[in-house]
């Protein structure tokens, strides 16, 4: 392909627009706006098909225009759970791209995963409403620009990236690849900084392992203008069956060590704590829907959610634990510069997980910020309909409205409410009791003798 839009056969080409139909309007200064498209009036002399011809000469999309969104199944391939909520988030957020772009739409997947469907659906979509989208990948791109440095070209360098720079829509598909050189570097780094200061629509696709320039990386996890979706993952075959670092105690937490049978606790207390421990049991055997554990601190609704992670664990299955104070902090240190785990990736492993337990629901610091980050993670697993338990000391009357009335939800949810006291308050009175009574013993030994 010897220019990235090649214009049809005996046609003039309209020297305010190049053929494209549309031109960036200039500001009063007489600067162009580039964020801005218009309709070139060339286009009113040419038919409807004409129209859609050229736009799509203009998409460089070729035989990627049978990839379609009605083609293309929206839980993906994959046989796991995990990969499936992964692939059902990411065709909902192509399909809302396609039909208004705004910002940057990033697509992070394996090989195989369904990037390069989506991207093309994404174009589909806009030449179907007859807007302007192109469509390139960096190999492409990046043998188009230097074959433009050979006098025979008949592709002028500047022009081409210009092209590029300011196209209305841009779908950038596989970055990273075959971009090691200094000079491949400067060439992306100066056309997505270009696109990225005037926050111009992009879809980019790249490979979960490719490493990018820092500045590429900077921009693209830029939480104001982008939005990063991880496709299907080998997640399910790798990791999942062991605790995370720092959850050492939950570790130890199984049915066999859950004390269920608390002989001094009234008849009603301890009722109320076997047919927690019975529906703990019962649910990890089938994990299906929620569940929402709610009492006192020490009543035992951590070490039930654990002793389930643990059994799911034992049965070569994934599961995740998350402390949500501690979740909240870990999302704000991954805006910091130093951070070694991106905030999208740590916010959709969580959000997408097989099966979630939320500890300490509603101890988080109630800002507006974490109240809609918990809010997104809820919502999405409500949707998602998968598999989590949330334990909480509040009453469920104390939460966010829109949270609360997902946890009573009886489609999907069992609120059940503790109502022991605390285990480890009471093991202390107990040994305290005993110490007096064989001080007592001890006393009366002591007068006998």
């Amino acid at each position: 392909m010897s220019s990235i839009k090649p214009e049809p056969a005996n046609q003039p080409t309209c020297p305010r627009c190049g053929g494209a139909g549309f031109f960036h309007p200039k500001l009063a200064d007489g600067r162009v706006d580039y964020a801005r498209v218009s309709s070139c009036g060339c286009h009113d002399l040419i038919t409807g098909e004409q129209k859609k011809a050229k736009l799509f000469e203009y998409s460089n999309l070729g035989p990627l225009a049978r990839m379609t969104f009605d083609n293309l199944l929206p839980e993906g391939r994959s046989g796991y759970k995990t990969s499936q909520a992964l692939f059902r988030a990411a065709y909902q957020a192509a399909k809302e791209f396609g039909k208004n772009p705004c910002g940057w739409l990033v697509l992070i997947g394996p090989s195989g995963s369904g990037k390069t469907h989506l991207a093309a659906a994404v174009a589909v979509e806009q030449l179907q409403q007859q807007k302007p989208v192109l469509y390139i990948t960096v190999p492409d791109l990046l043998e188009h620009l230097r074959s433009s440095y050979n006098p025979s070209s008949e592709t002028d360098f500047d022009s081409l990236l210009q092209e590029v720079r300011n196209a209305p829509l841009l779908i950038l598909d596989d970055l990273g690849v075959h971009a090691e050189s200094p000079w491949a570097k400067e060439k992306l780094d100066q056309l997505l900084s270009h696109r990225f200061n005037r926050e111009l629509p992009t879809l980019i696709t790249l490979l979960p392992e490719n490493e990018i320039d820092q500045r590429l990386q900077t921009r693209i996890n830029d939480p104001i203008i982008s939005r990063i979706i991880y496709l299907e993952t080998d997640q399910e075959v790798t990791t999942g069956y062991s605790w995370e670092p720092g959850l050492e105690l939950q570790k130890q937490m199984t049915f066999e060590t859950f004390d269920w049978k608390r002989v001094n606790l009234p008849p009603a207390q301890r009722d109320n704590l076997e047919k927690a421990y019975r529906l703990a049991v019962d649910y990890a055997h089938s994990p299906d829907g929620w569940l929402v554990w709610q009492g006192v601190t020490g009543s035992g609704k951590t070490h039930l959610a654990s002793a389930i992670v643990n059994y799911l664990f034992q049965s070569g299955k994934q599961a995740m634990f998350i402390v949500v104070p501690e979740f909240i902090d870990h999302l704000r240190s991954t805006f910091s510069p130093d951070s070694r785990v991106s905030y999208d990736r740590l916010f959709e492993r969580v959000k997408t997980a097989p099966f979630l337990v939320l500890d300490d629901f509603g101890e988080q610091t109630a800002t507006p910020w974490a109240q809609e980050k918990l809010y997104q993670v809820i919502n999405y697993r409500y949707n998602a309909r998968l598999a989590t338990v949330i334990t909480t000391t509040r009453s469920l009357e104390e939460l966010d409205s829109r949270i609360r009335s997902r946890f009573l939800d009886p489609k999907i949810s069992a609120p059940f409410a503790l109502t022991v006291p605390d285990y480890r308050a009471d093991r202390a009175s107990r040994s305290t009791t005993a110490k007096s009574q064989q001080r007592s013993q001890s006393k009366r030994y002591n007068l006998r003798s």
